[in-house]
């Protein structure tokens, strides 16, 4: 019987799974819920329905951190039990892992440990670069391409990636995401009306506010506590406030795509010139947000539907794909690697 093959995309807030032999993607919340700071007793969509509504002696937790496995016997317990089938491992499969371009070597082993020494015994992992799959999952010809910009906004993180003819040329990994506007708006609606709302309202505002369509004067009740009495409340929250906040730390996502492109070698950046930007991840589905970027850019600026699925979908396609499989992706037990070992 053929081995199954899984591709692996673990984000800061969701992990996205594609399983070969069913065919199928499927996603669950990165969270684990702790009890007594000793028993772990819920994992993924389970436990994140306790975020921010949790007894005192339970803890929810998020194993990864900007990008990067930040607990990392929590993660390989959740990433176990989503893996099991009928209540047993898929022993043996093999796995394919999407990882932050702009980490250090020993960041990216850690994912490679998560998996090859968990109860998965698994025979072999790959690793594939979060930039290339989501070129791939984008449908892009990664490569024959002379230049593809891609600008991944995720949960806790945004990755730029350069790449060229399947290479990647220069990347970065900025610690602004949907976790940090989440805060600034909480942080602003706390500071302009004297409010406390939790990240989940913050999320919410974000996601249903049009906040990049100029001229949508528009309010939303949310529920939270008035710090002036000190008791549950509510109140209106206006499209402005939620604007303001949000465009500072998007800002500096786009000054640095600016500066990266001026640090790209002249034929690869005049090629994403003449094709654009593309975006992807949980953040780039806001509406009006290519707009937004592209006039701080000066380029255009093209998502997809779905945009946080695109690098688990570049896993799938290069798991299918015999050629990709082999030019794109790589073991961390070869040569180059021996000094991880």
């Amino acid at each position: 019987m053929a081995r199954n093959i899984y591709g692996l995309d673990l984000g800061t807030y969701e992990i996205k799974i594609f399983d070969k032999k069913k065919v199928r993607i499927w996603r669950e919340k990165n969270v684990i819920a702790m009890k007594d700071k000793k028993y772990i007793f819920s994992v993924g969509n389970e436990a994140y329905k306790m975020y921010e509504k949790a007894p005192e002696n339970v803890e929810i937790l998020f194993p990864m951190k900007n990008g990067v496995i930040a607990r990392f016997d929590d993660m390989q317990y959740l990433l176990g039990s989503l893996l099991k089938t009928d209540h047993q491992f898929a022993r043996g499969a093999e796995y394919m892992i999407a990882v932050p371009t702009d980490v250090t070597e020993v960041e990216k082993k850690a994912f490679y440990d998560l998996v090859m020494h968990s109860e998965a015994k698994a025979k072999s992992v790959r690793i594939v670069e979060r930039g290339l799959a989501d070129a791939v999952g984008l449908g892009l010809d990664v490569m024959n391409e002379t230049g593809i910009f891609i600008a991944n906004f995720g949960g806790g993180t945004t990755e730029l990636s350069v790449l060229s003819r399947g290479g990647m040329v220069m990347n970065r990994l900025l610690k602004t995401g949907g976790e940090t506007l989440d805060a600034a708006i909480a942080g602003r609606v706390r500071r302009n009306r004297e409010f406390l709302i939790g990240k989940s309202t913050a999320e919410r505002l974000r996601k249903e506010f049009a906040v990049f369509e100029d001229g949508t004067e528009d309010a939303k009740r949310v529920y939270g506590r008035d710090l002036t009495s000190g008791v549950p409340a509510h109140t209106e929250i206006q499209i402005s406030l939620v604007r303001a906040a949000v465009k500072e730390p998007l800002e500096e996502c786009a000054e640095a795509i600016r500066s990266m492109l001026t640090r790209t070698p002249p034929d690869v950046r005049r090629a994403i010139e003449a094709r654009g930007i593309y975006l992807t991840g949980g953040v780039a589905g806001l509406k009006g947000f290519p707009t937004y970027l592209g006039e701080r850019t000066g380029l255009k600026v093209f998502t997809v539907p779905d945009p946080e699925l695109c690098a688990v979908k570049g896993l799938q396609k290069i798991i299918l794909d015999k050629e990709y499989y082999k030019k794109l992706s790589y073991s961390m037990l070869d040569q180059n690697y021996r000094w991880l070992r």
